[in-house]
Parts: C-alpha cells; sequence; structure tokens
C-alpha cells in the first residue's frame, strides 16, 4: 500500500490485437449492463401511473425502492462471493435471465393494486440484477492492469449511462402512446415500461453468451494483465472460503464500503424520486414530453459520465491507480453542492416558474456529476484494486452492498419526510451524506500511510 503522492503511471504494452480483443470484450459487456439499468431505472417513470391508478403515498413508493435495495445489497454480498467460484460471465446470464423474466411479470402480471405485491415483484428484481456488477467487475478485472482500472471505471460509468440514456428517451415515447401498424400503445400505459426494456436484455445476454471471455489467456493472450501488486496467479476462480477471508479481513475494504453507503443514499435518492419531483414539485406534465424534463434526464447521465471517466482518469494518470484522495474531494465538493441547494429550495426559489424549474433541474445535474464520479472509481476501481482478478467478485459485493444499504435507509426517511413536510426537506436530507463520504477516505488514506510506514518498518 502506497502513498498516494502525485505521480504520472506509464501507459502498459499489450500484444497486437489486445486492445481490439479487449474493447469487443467489454463493449458487450457494457451494453449487458446498460440493459440491467434499462429494467431498473423504468420503475421511476412508472410511478406517478401508479400512484394515480392505485393511491400509493410517496411513503410506499419509497418503500418499494427500499426494498429493491435491500435485495440488491444482499444480492451483491452473496452473489458477490458466489461470483467468484462460478465466474463473472455464468453470474452475468443468470442476473440477465432473473431480470427479464422479473420484469415482464411485473408488466403482464400487477393488476393486484397492493403494496405487498409490487415490493416483492420489485425485490426479486433487485435480487436478479446484483448479479450484474460483481460479474462485470471481476471480468473486467482480468482485462485491465491497476494504472488503467480507473479509467475503466469511467467507461464503466459511461455504459451505465447509456442505459440510463435509453430509458430516459424510450420511457416518453411509451407513456405518450403509439401506434405500429395494428399494434397500439395506449397514452399513459405504464405497464409497458417493464414490457419493452427487457427485450432489449434478452438481445444483450445472447451476445453476452457468444462473445466476451473471462480472461485474455481464454482469448489467446498467454501472460495477461497484471495487477501491479505483486499477484502473478494467471487463474480467475477462488474458493468460497478464500474469497470470503480474504476480503472480510482486508484492511481497507470496509472504509470504502461506508463512503459507498452515502454515495448511494445520495445517488439513488436523487434519480429515482426526480420524477416525481417534475411532476408534484414543479408541475411537469410528462405526457406532454416537456423540454425541461428532456433536457435534464439526459443531462443528468451526460455530466455523470464527464465526471467519473475524469475521475478516474485523474487517479490513473496522477495517483498512480490511487482512489482515495480523488473521491475525497469528490465527496466534500457534493456537500457543498447539495447544502447550496438546500439553502436555495428552502428559500422558495424552485417551483412551478421558468426560473423555479431552470434551479431544480441544475441541482440535479450538479448532484448526478458528483455522486456518479465517486460511484464509478469507489464502486468500481477500488473493488479491482483490492480483490484483483480472483476476488473482484466479492470485493464488488461488500463495497456496492453498502451502497444499496445505504439507500434502504435513506429512501424510507425521505419518503416519509416529504410525504409529512413536502420537498423542501428533499435536499437537507442528502445534506451530511457527501461530508461522510470524505472522511471515510480521508481514513483510507490514513490507514494506507499506517500500511506503508509498517511495511517498511518491517512489521506484520
Amino acid at each position: 500500500m502506497n502513498s498516494p503522492v502525485p505521480s504520472a503511471s506509464p501507459r502498459p504494452h499489450y500484444p497486437p490485437g489486445f486492445r481490439a480483443r479487449r474493447g469487443l470484450n467489454w463493449f458487450i459487456l457494457g451494453l449487458m449492463y446498460a440493459s440491467y439499468y434499462m429494467c431498473r431505472y423504468n420503475f421511476r417513470f412508472a410511478t406517478p401511473g401508479m400512484i394515480a391508478e392505485f393511491g400509493f403515498s410517496k411513503t410506499q413508493i419509497a418503500d418499494m425502492l427500499s426494498a429493491w435495495s435491500i435485495a440488491y445489497g444482499t444480492g451483491q454480498l452473496v452473489n458477490g462471493l458466489l461470483t467468484d467460484r462460478i465466474g463473472g460471465k455464468t453470474a452475468m446470464l443468470i442476473g440477465a435471465a432473473g431480470t427479464v423474466a422479473v420484469n415482464l411479470f411485473f408488466g403482464f402480471g400487477s393488476y393486484v393494486g397492493t403494496f405487498s405485491t409490487f415490493a416483492l415483484i420489485w425485490l426479486m428484481n433487485g435480487w436478479f440484477q446484483s448479479f450484474g456488477a460483481p460479474g462485470m467487475v471481476k471480468i473486467n478485472t482480468a482485462w485491465f492492469s491497476r494504472t488503467e482500472r480507473g479509467t475503466f471505471a469511467g467507461i464503466f460509468g459511461f455504459m451505465i449511462q447509456m442505459g440510463q440514456v435509453a430509458i430516459n428517451n424510450l420511457a416518453p415515447v411509451i407513456l405518450a402512446g403509439f401506434t405500429v401498424g395494428v399494434f397500439v400503445v395506449a397514452q399513459g400505459e405504464w405497464r409497458w415500461l417493464f414490457r419493452i426494456p427487457p427485450l432489449f436484455a434478452a438481445a444483450m445476454a445472447v451476445l453476452l453468451a457468444l462473445i466476451p471471455k473471462e480472461s485474455p489467456e481464454e482469448a489467446g493472450y498467454p501472460g495477461g494483465v497484471h495487477d501491479g501488486d505483486g499477484r502473478t496467479d494467471p487463474g480467475t476462480r477462488a474458493t468460497l472460503k478464500e474469497s470470503f477471508v480474504t476480503i472480510f479481513t482486508h484492511p481497507l475494504v470496509w472504509y470504502y464500503a461506508l463512503a459507498y453507503a452515502c454515495t448511494g443514499a445520495v445517488r439513488n435518492s436523487s434519480d429515482q424520486l426526480a420524477v416525481l419531483y417534475f411532476v408534484e414539485q414543479l408541475h411537469l406534465d410528462l405526457a406532454k414530453k416537456p423540454p425541461a424534463v428532456f433536457y435534464t434526464m439526459n443531462l443528468m447521465p451526460i455530466v455523470a459520465v464527464l465526471g467519473s471517466f475524469t475521475a478516474g482518469w485523474v487517479s490513473d494518470r496522477f495517483f498512480r491507480g490511487h482512489r482515495s484522495p480523488v473521491a475525497m474531494t469528490l465527496y466534500y465538493f457534493e456537500s457543498l453542492v447539495i447544502l447550496g441547494a438546500a439553502i436555495v429550495i428552502y428559500s422558495g426559489f424552485v417551483g412551478p416558474t421558468p426560473g423555479g424549474i431552470f434551479l431544480g433541474c441544475l441541482f440535479l445535474v450538479l448532484i448526478s456529476l458528483t455522486a456518479n464520479s465517486t460511484h464509478a472509481i469507489v464502486g468500481a476501481a477500488a473493488p479491482m484494486d483490492i480483490g484483483g482478478r480472483k476476488m473482484a467478485g466479492f470485493a464488488t459485493g461488500v463495497i456496492d452492498s453498502f451502497q444499496y444499504y445505504g439507500t434502504a435507509i435513506a429512501l424510507p426517511i425521505t419518503g416519509r419526510l416529504i410525504d409529512k413536510y413536502g420537498w423542501g426537506v428533499w435536499y437537507p436530507t442528502m445534506a451530511g451524506f457527501g461530508f461522510i463520504g470524505g472522511c471515510a477516505m480521508l481514513m483510507v488514506i490514513r490507514k494506507q500511510r499506517l500500511l506503508q510506514t509498517a511495511a517498511a518498518a518491517g512489521l506484520p
């Protein structure tokens, strides 16, 4: 564990054809994961229709999302450990099959308007989707060296946001209604949001089964990619015991997990409740496809890509693969952005006026920039560094699970506060999480320095 001293890192050299094959591998994996997001963020566009049809409160909507988060977080722990044993490709295919099945069931079977029915279906979706991140990160750990993984995290963020952009543009089309020959989808029919996106996931699952390889060695490139930390074992599988003990006792993993809980509390709250915020606070009609919603929902993933790619590249290029200094800065900046937004909203400047709509949308974009920047390097690059090619699945599972445990705590509290006090309390409930995340990254930096001092002194 080296001290995070800024220093430019040399670019690794690979045999001819390696980068092109890695790019193809990553492209299919990224699109597969993007389709997971289409089958996840479709829920937020369905919430106004579900509320209108069944009379659900914001508390109940937030509790459904919380159930999803608990299932996803717990699934990350269990399925992340399993992924190190069965391999990343198998894990992603299991997750894709389950995601497709559950979304179709939601779309065709959600006619019993009870909270428990909806929550149970969406909980199952969370469990199956939890196979995705550990599988994808595990595969890519074998293909990227330590000083490339921050940049990979930026690409990871880009592929995720492709899924968001896709559903952000597809959902309004579905809700507005359309006709193709004799096939008619009526305006406002929210169930089609769960019938069409899983078709994309099914198509990508077929490509995933046929094209990507789990390691360079499987693709015909012996020697592979070194972790840059002394580990040279070309294998990609670990026993359940080896993976569990190694990751659970790692000196840094729980600091990263704490920070990622803060990322989840902010990121998923702003992402999942944004559509309700447009409808109820800014009084925008989604069926009319208002430009403010269109531009905001597309700007959010664009700035997220920009932030995550820049954060990853900086950590690779100037901090020799260390993530904590960059992440710490981003967390503290995020807390300042949210605090400023909370003050403006509390002052009454955000509402159904041109200026109020502009401010409301601007704050969502700025939060997306900071939250998704930490999401990429803490949730993708750091687990790869900690777990290596053999145990990155479980390292991802442990760290990423806390993102959703943080969400599961924050969303029910937020929903209840909004029901009682209105949307003015939304941002204040998020304001402290960025600061706590920054403090967790500060502890990572201190721990790395202590480990370096102990290693220099020859201590165990």
